[in-house]
């Protein structure tokens, strides 16, 4: 700033107040000698061209993207752009080092709107960056410009997928019912406590009609409710409504889970939509032809595929995930190549020493019972039961696995992209699982609830695997494995919030804790000086 301290005096129609608000903007002379070889982009004859005033807007626009505007200084070059235009001159010198810091400010914004503002090693251990495509923040920032296409070639800047676009629209839906003072105010104060432990249809409750109020804010209830004394009626199917879109089992019985999603504030969820937009930069979806994409707070798992250069859903199903508690499906993305008929499962170490090792020591039964056999390490296979070879199990001298058919823990299926946490999906013994409303019950690797449809998704570029062929196989009992023709990208991914094609909005419980973690971890990065 103190390019500009030097010029005071200088300043035509005296200025000064505007100039107050000049002196507020951080900029340092250090980097001009690197950035004076540029020509001008934003300014001319020492005034600001029309792009600079529409650089500006877009970085004040950047909470639309979960961005903050903050971290480009969009008041400060607000304030000098104002004084400039009214009046205040400044050297060349001067004009070129504040040209400068626009076009950081932007490059910042872009690199930010495309990549991602953290780095997702910071909140997930093992996460594997994606590899580059090639997006330049500085040479892709100067050609729009030139081109006089900055606003459009901004739009294109931010990640090209439809889940993106969807979030974002819910950000602008979302953040004007936070900015409205009589809807956001509706929740200043909480709901009245439940009469029990429960509340079901029919009964009196004190916090009926705020609760009328907060479900006609959020778009689950019209307008024109009588707002009620009793919670039933509409007021009910308003409840059922928001259930169905947070996660919750719509039956319209306010319990704790509903009770504290009728208590996040929409100010909440615009934080909440900001972060999950943040995670779709670093998340590499819809990047190949066909795809598979496991949401794991969401409990599904989608098939994806592109047609005349739109996304199309193939397949959708239900999917259990690994247990929050202590064994979490990790967020990574790999290309699934093998599919195996009727498999064999190797019991990891981890869950042989843990729990069939003492299992088995209880209820030797349960050995044959389950079809377990144990491997030597030349391929020799041990089908009794001996406290010798529990012995060389628990000393690594062996391996347990249990044999292909109606009890196999993966059930008849295994689908397999090769990665470090040795995660797979595959069909279960226990269907009865998929009826429950939370799904994390697995050791880490995930459960399908149709796998016939998705092997036929999968199999799509091998026409000779139909469905009865499949079927076959997955019956057989006898250990098959099919190397695919085409490897299938496979994301398993985190978000708390989904947006539908049709404009429905979809939140859940961030049940391993990663939204918190990232919220953190951008709070302690704070605001950026540029």
């Amino acid at each position: 700033m103190m390019f500009i301290c030097r010029h005071t005096r200088r300043l035509r129609h005296g200025a000064h107040a505007l100039f107050v608000l000049v002196l507020l903007f951080a900029c340092s002379c250090a980097v001009l000698a690197a950035e004076v070889s540029e020509s001008l982009l934003w300014f001319e004859g020492g005034r600001p061209k029309v792009v600079a005033w529409q650089a500006v807007d877009i970085l004040q626009e950047a909470a639309a993207d979960g961005l903050a505007a903050d971290d480009y200084d969009a008041a400060g070059l607000r304030n000098i752009l104002t004084a400039l235009e009214g009046g205040v001159s400044l050297p060349e010198a001067d004009i070129l080092a504040l040209d400068a810091t626009v076009t950081r400010a932007m490059r910042r914004y872009l690199a930010d709107l495309h990549f991602g503002r953290i780095d997702p090693r910071e909140v997930h251990n093992g996460f594997r960056v994606p590899r580059t495509n090639g997006f330049d923040p500085a040479a892709y920032l100067r050609t729009a410009v030139l081109a006089g296409r900055l606003r459009a070639a901004v739009v294109e800047a931010a990640p090209a997928q439809p889940f993106y676009s969807g979030l974002r629209r819910a950000m602008g839906r979302y953040r004007e019912l936070a900015s409205d003072p009589l809807r956001a105010r509706l929740w200043d104060r909480p709901l009245p406590s439940l009469p029990g432990r429960k509340l079901e249809p029919g009964h009196a409750w004190s916090g009926s009609e705020m609760l009328a109020r907060r479900l006609v804010a959020l778009g689950d209830l019209p307008a024109t409710t009588p707002l009620p004394q009793r919670y039933d009626g509409a007021v009910v199917q308003g409840v059922k409504a928001f259930q169905a879109h947070h996660g919750l089992v719509p039956d319209g019985v306010i319990g704790r889970d509903s009770l504290a999603q009728l208590e996040v504030s929409p100010a909440l969820r615009v934080r909440q939509i900001g972060l999950n937009l943040e995670r779709l930069r670093w998340t590499p979806l819809l990047q190949a032809r066909r795809m598979i994409v496991v949401n794991v707070p969401e409990f599904v798992l989608r098939a994806y595929a592109w047609r005349d250069g739109a996304v199309e859903e193939k397949a959708q199903m239900k999917v259990i995930v690994g247990k929050a508690l202590d064994t979490r499906t990790p967020i990574f993305s790999e290309d699934m190549r093998f599919i195996e008929f009727s498999p064999f499962w190797n019991v990891p170490p981890s869950i042989a020493q843990a729990e069939t090792v003492p299992k088995l020591k209880r209820e030797p039964a349960y050995f044959d019972e389950q079809g377990f056999e144990f491997v030597a390490g030349d391929g020799r296979v041990l089908k009794n039961l001996s406290n010798d070879n529990l012995d060389a199990l628990q000393r690594g001298q062996l391996r347990i696995r249990q044999r292909p058919g109606p009890k196999n823990a993966l059930g008849d299926i295994k689908f397999v992209f090769p990665n470090n946490d040795n995660i797979y999906l595959h069909h279960t013994p226990a269907p009865q699982l998929f009826a429950r409303p939370r799904r994390d019950f697995s050791h880490g690797c995930i459960r399908v609830e149709a796998p016939v449809a998705l092997a036929k998704f999968v199999l799509d570029a091998q026409p000779e695997w139909d469905e009865a062929r499949i079927r076959e196989a997955m019956v057989k009992g006898t250990s098959t494995t099919l190397r695919l023709r085409e490897p299938l990208p496979v994301v398993i991914a985190y978000s708390t919030v989904v947006a539908k094609a049709d404009g429905r909005v979809f939140f859940f419980p961030d049940i391993y804790g990663h939204d918190a973690l990232l919220d953190e971890a951008l709070k302690k990065r704070g605001p950026r000086k540029l």
